[in-house]
């Protein structure tokens, strides 16, 4: 439920023709061809979610090992994986999900973070040599992150409110004795950035408005410790800073001030000179480099998959990737020496696999096979990007999902899908969940609405204070897309989404009680006069892009009121289904446990699903085949 998020996952056309695989700008129902009948075989929510979810590529210093956090045990654990072999070494065995950070430049020590019971108060931790387990930032009310090393692995950097719990302060922590040294008291509401590979530079940024922020340069040679302004404009614009150059005399930053879509630029320390660095048609929305900056790696948001560009500096030419199989490469990493690069792929049918590959060789080695040895691939579904026009004929974007049993005559249900965010975006790539209700025979069509990030700053900022409004029309009109494809049942169409996507399916189902026939919230918002007042502390840097969006709940109070179904849950007459978890620090639990009494107040059909042990998102593999054979179960009894 927060707008500005950067994207998570990252995919490529290095060389590889692959964002616009199975893509179509079609505004009509031809935009997905009509098909004979296929036989295909379906499995269960267990099966789906035998698949292993995976993230991380830190190389050990020596290159012979990469770290990753895996979920193959039921939980995100860390793991060593053997770069020559592809066996892993289990390495954490909490109850909670662990993630990794990095191994220490010069030892194989890791840092790596966890939370408790998605409370989202994350600490850093040191796993030793020995297996030991060092928590580097104590307290049940700290919240904390990791913001990157020196160049000479002496020391590293850490942000923690345990000062004040709405700012993040930054900290230096020595390599060897883990001492702890204050370098800035963030009274200012700043956000660190990026810090330079010496360690001198502090890059901090600050919102002045979801439309406006500031990027600060602080130097901590300088008795006196202020931050300095290196992004005047007169015109709302972002300036983010993104990170510095290996030999520390830049630093990269992204703005949206030269035009729709944001760019990359950089600014020379020396001289205070900017200069634009990378542009496309599209967001650029990363850039980074290897160790000693003979490696670029930069991602651009090309509607909804990200394509990623590896750079080498030496000749100024993209990098010669070799033969792979299909998908979106993400996750790219270099070892220290630079001579091997770790990376991931995924494509709507296949989960993110990690390979190794030895620079300028002929080819990469696939270390993991993620998707379930029990699922065929020639089973599941491929996305197409779909537009169609909403109320006011502006554009709507949206993935699209075909079950391949459908054709005009076998007609399907069909969910449309809503994002989280506000802000946020429906992207290409595999995601168990949809391709377990796609398998059983349900299309969904991810509708990315008005105020979706990924398609210029115009068009995310146009459902500012309009939310339930203006782009829940866009969800009805993309049900109404939907109505005008030949093989979608045209009568039953539900809505389902998380987050914000969980508020817009309540609010699809109490403003607009008669466009779908059921509606599964995820834990969404009901209530916006309560969840703006009881936002976290630590969002308070992010509080005012927020309200500006949002509105202030100050003076804002009667809007919100009237566009949180709560206060209208007696319009909603279809089924619905509601999923939560008692830790959420952002959607509370009450906010759930409200809507479900109220709705079984009118005599409608809900169903209730608690998880004691999660908070805003499910990470225990037990938890999401739950969730996931609730969601069957709920629309076979009710829509199908």
């Amino acid at each position: 439920m927060k707008k500005a998020l950067k994207l998570a996952c990252i995919t490529c056309a290095v060389s590889l023709a692959l964002a616009g695989c199975n893509q179509s700008n079609s505004l009509g129902s031809s935009a997905v061809k009509t098909e004979q009948t296929q036989q295909v075989k379906t499995y269960g929510a267990k099966t789906f979610f035998d698949t292993t979810s995976i993230m991380g590529s830190s190389f050990s210093p020596s290159g012979d090992k990469v770290l990753v956090s895996s979920d193959e045990s039921g939980i995100y654990s860390l793991y060593e994986v053997d770069v020559k072999t592809g066996s892993k070494t289990r390495l954490t065995n909490f109850e909670d999900s662990t993630y990794p950070v990095r191994y220490f430049p010069n030892d194989e020590r890791i840092l790596f973070t966890k939370d408790s019971g998605g409370n989202e108060r994350y600490h850093v931790y040191v796993h030793e040599v020995d297996g030991s387990i060092k928590d580097l930032t104590p307290g049940d009310e700290t919240r904390a992150g990791f913001a990157g090393f020196t160049k000479d692995g002496s020391q590293f950097f850490i942000s923690s409110n345990q000062r004040d719990a709405k700012f993040m302060d930054l900290y230096r922590v020595d390599s060897e004795t883990y001492k702890v040294s204050p370098v800035y008291q963030n009274e200012l509401g700043l956000d660190v950035g990026a810090i330079s590979p010496d360690g001198r530079f502090i890059a901090l940024s600050k919102n002045n408005s979801n439309k406006d922020s500031d990027t600060y340069i602080l130097d901590t040679y300088k008795k006196n410790l202020k931050p300095q302004l290196i992004s005047q404009h007169d015109d709302p614009a972002q300036y983010t800073p993104e990170t510095f150059s290996a030999d520390g005399k830049y630093l990269y930053y992204s703005t949206d001030a030269k035009g729709e879509f944001s760019q990359m630029w950089r600014y020379e320390l020396a001289t205070g000179k900017h200069t634009p660095a990378l542009e496309d048609e599209w967001d650029v929305t990363f850039i980074y480099f290897s160790k000693s900056g003979r490696y670029q790696v930069s991602g651009v948001n090309a509607d909804a998959s990200t394509k990623v560009s590896i750079l080498d500096t030496l000749t100024g030419r993209q990098v010669a990737m070799p033969a792979l199989t299909n998908g979106n490469l993400h996750g790219v990493n270099f070892s220290s020496d630079e001579k091997t690069m770790a990376f991931y792929l995924n494509s709507d049918t296949s989960p993110s696999n990690l390979f190794v590959w030895q620079v300028g060789s002929n080819k990469a080695k696939q270390l993991t096979n993620t998707l379930s040895k029990d699922i065929d691939q020639n089973d599941l579904v491929e996305s197409t990007i779909v537009r169609f026009k909403s109320f006011d004929d502006l554009e709507i974007p949206g993935v699209l999902y075909k079950p391949k049993q459908a054709n005009r005559n076998n007609k399907v249900p069909a969910l449309v899908w809503v994002h989280g965010g506000p802000g946020g975006q429906s992207r290409t790539g595999y995601r168990a969940m949809q391709q377990h209700l796609v398998n059983h025979g349900y299309a969904i069509f991810a509708v990315n609405n008005r105020g979706s990030s990924g398609y210029g700053k115009t068009f995310f900022h146009l459902d500012d204070k309009k939310h339930g409004t203006d782009d829940l029309q866009d969800i009805v009109y993309g049900k109404k897309h939907l109505q005008s494809l030949e093989w979608v049942d045209a009568d039953k169409i539900g809505i389902i989404g998380g987050s914000y996507g969980g508020f817009m399916t309540a609010a699809a189902l109490a403003f607009e009680p008669e466009e779908f026939k059921v509606g599964i919230n995820i834990f969404g918002v009901t209530n916006w006069v309560r969840t703006l007042y009881s936002i976290p502390p630590w969002w308070e840097s992010f509080k005012k892009a927020l309200y500006d969006e949002m509105g202030d709940p100050a003076t804002d109070g009667e809007r919100h009121r009237a566009i949180s179904p709560l206060f209208h849950a007696k319009n909603i007459t279809k089924p619905l289904m509601v999923i939560q978890g008692a830790n959420d620090p952002r959607v509370l639990q009450v906010e759930s446990d409200e809507l479900v009494a109220a709705v079984k107040a009118n005599g409608v059909p809900v169903e209730y699903v608690l998880f004691d042990d999660e908070g805003h998102g499910f990470t225990k593999k037990e938890n999401r085949i739950t969730a996931s054979n609730a969601y069957l179960n709920f629309l076979d009894t009710y829509l199908k």
